[in-house]
C-alpha cells in the first residue's frame, strides 16, 4: 500500500512540477500510513479504540509540549509545500522579525531588513536559501511561514539620499541627473526618468534624494553608481 501511495504521489508531483519537494510529501504520507497501520494492528490485537485514542492523546500532549517547535516547523513545512508560495530556484527576500536588522540611521533612507537569495530546498523542517551575500541560510519553516516573502518582479524603485552643501545650487544637482540617466537607462518605455527630491534643509546643507527605476535590484550597487555619477558632474563647493 505504501508503495502504491508513493508511486501515485510521485506522479502527482511530476504533473505539478514539484518533484524537488517530493521527499517531504512522501515522508508525511508514510508517517500517516504507519500511524494507520499501527492503529489497525492494535485493533486486531484486541485493544479497544478508546484505549488507543486515550493513550495516543496523552502521549501526543507530552510529545507536543516537548517538541512544540519541531512540530510547528514540520506543519509549516507541509503548508509551504502545498501552498507553494515559492519553489527551489526562485529568488526571494525574507523579512522576518525573528532575525531583524536595525535600519540605518539618519540620513539614509529606510529599507526592508531582508535576507535575499535563491531557494535551494524546502524541507520538512528547514527552508534552505543560498544568500546573495554568500553562504547558506537554513531558516526554520515556522519562521518562514510567518515572514514577509518578497519575490522580485520587473524593475525596482531606488531612493538614494545625499547631503550637499547649501553652496551647491539645486540646479547643478538636477543637471547631474543627465549622467545618472545615462548610467541607468529606463527599464521600460513607461518608466519615469530619474528625478531629485529635496528631503530636508539645514543651515549649511540640504538633503536630496535621487529617485529612479532600474532593472538592477542590487540597492548597494545602484547607490554607489548614483553617487559617483552625481559627484562627477557637480561643481566644486564654494567656501
Amino acid at each position: 500500500m505504501a508503495r502504491a501511495v508513493t508511486n501515485a504521489t510521485n506522479a502527482l508531483l511530476r504533473r505539478h512540477g514539484l518533484v524537488p519537494r517530493g521527499h517531504a510529501v512522501r515522508l508525511f504520507l508514510n508517517l500517516l500510513i504507519a500511524t494507520g497501520t499501527a492503529l489497525a494492528l492494535c485493533k486486531l490485537a484486541g485493544v479497544s479504540a478508546e484505549s488507543i485514542f486515550i493513550g495516543a492523546g496523552f502521549t501526543g500532549i507530552i510529545l507536543g509540549l516537548a517538541a512544540q517547535t519541531v512540530l510547528s516547523n514540520v506543519f509549516a513545512g507541509m503548508l509551504l509545500v502545498f501552498a507553494d508560495p515559492f519553489r527551489p530556484g526562485d529568488h526571494v527576500g525574507i523579512v522576518a522579525g525573528a532575525y531583524g536588522v536595525w535600519p540605518p540611521s539618519y540620513p539614509h533612507e529606510p529599507f526592508l531588513p531582508m535576507y535575499s537569495g535563491t531557494v535551494e530546498d524546502v524541507g520538512l523542517t528547514y527552508t534552505v536559501i543560498a544568500l546573495d551575500t554568500g553562504g547558506v541560510a537554513k531558516l526554520p519553516n515556522g519562521v518562514v511561514i510567518q515572514a514577509l516573502v518578497v519575490l522580485p518582479r520587473g524593475a525596482a524603485l531606488h531612493r538614494v539620499r545625499m547631503t550637499f552643501p547649501r553652496t551647491v545650487p539645486l540646479e547643478a544637482v538636477e543637471a547631474a541627473l543627465a549622467e545618472v540617466a545615462r548610467e541607468f537607462p529606463p527599464p521600460s518605455a513607461d518608466a519615469p526618468p530619474p528625478r531629485v527630491e529635496v528631503a530636508d534643509l539645514a543651515v549649511a546643507t540640504l538633503d536630496g534624494v535621487v529617485v529612479l527605476w532600474s532593472a538592477d535590484r542590487d540597492a548597494e550597487a545602484v547607490r554607489d553608481r548614483v553617487i559617483r555619477a552625481v559627484l562627477s558632474r557637480l561643481p566644486p563647493a564654494s567656501s
